[in-house]
């Protein structure tokens, strides 16, 4: 009952924010973009390679949704996504939270956890190729690691700022590792995580993407790949707005309110 009634909040909020002047604003600017976008297009001589107009761009997303082909290859980059941040998070947290009991072995684990979270995952991506080859399993430990770092370096940042009275009140009571844990260290990096999470998933949205050109498994990054070997230039940028229309949605939709909420629940932020 509680999040259906939260879900109906969001909802009127979103609806009252783009109602009346904020909704005028908006057309606006979709439109100003449209026609813009439409006179360069015009005045190009072979606007179909260098930059199709928008009713082109459109025309090839119908075509493709007709055949099957865009559900397809936007169904298997969201099933990458899912899967791939779904472990990332699952490992990367504990793995911050454990190396936070003990606050040497945190300082110690902290420079390299800080070293592979400056890595991108594209960076580590040849090596992974050579030892896995251009497979489905290349990409998914692409986005694995660039999910994983990102999640497990913020936790445990979020865990080096709790005091250690904290944890020296739990161990005095004679509460054990998980206790500490489960009162102290989660809690105390709730905020962290939120953070966290949310940046693990956008690295890992671009992984996806690369990993996807780079290996040539299909979706929308292959999409993208091999329209432009065939000068099929509508389809690069209809790949190009499903990957930021989508992030747009996930991020505005999901991950943001859920970082707020859990901010504002540990009372970092009073609304």
């Amino acid at each position: 009952m509680l999040l259906s009634r939260n879900n109906l909040n969001r909802f009127l909020a979103f609806w009252r924010h783009f109602s009346g002047a904020n909704a005028i604003h908006l057309v606006l600017v979709i439109f100003g973009i449209l026609l813009v976008w439409t006179l360069i297009s015009h005045a190009l001589e072979n606007p179909d390679r260098y930059l199709p107009s928008p009713i082109a761009v459109a025309l090839s997303s119908f075509d493709m949704v007709y055949e099957g082909l865009l559900p397809s290859y936007f169904g298997d980059t969201i099933g990458r996504l899912i899967v791939g941040s779904i472990f990332g998070l699952a490992l990367g947290i504990p793995f911050g939270l454990i190396l936070g009991i003990n606050r040497t072995v945190a300082d110690m684990f902290y420079p390299m956890m800080n070293f592979f979270q400056s890595i991108s995952g594209i960076a580590i991506f040849p090596i992974v190729v050579v030892w896995f080859g251009n497979s489905d399993k290349t990409i998914f430990i692409v986005i694995l690691y660039t999910s994983f770092f990102p999640i497990a370096f913020t936790v445990l940042s979020g865990v080096r700022e709790i005091p250690m009275k904290y944890i020296h009140a739990v161990r005095t009571l004679g509460g054990s590792r998980f206790q500490i844990i489960r009162d102290v260290l989660l809690p105390g990096s709730l905020p962290h995580i939120a953070t966290g999470s949310r940046l693990s998933i956008g690295f890992a949205w671009r992984a996806v993407i690369a990993g996807e050109m780079l290996a040539g498994r299909e979706g929308l990054g292959w999409m993208i790949f091999t329209a432009q070997d065939v000068d099929r230039t509508s389809e690069v940028i209809l790949g190009m707005l499903l990957i930021g229309l989508s992030w747009i949605i996930l991020d505005h939709y999901l991950l943001r309110p859920f970082e707020a909420d859990t901010i504002e629940r540990w009372g970092l932020v009073q609304r």
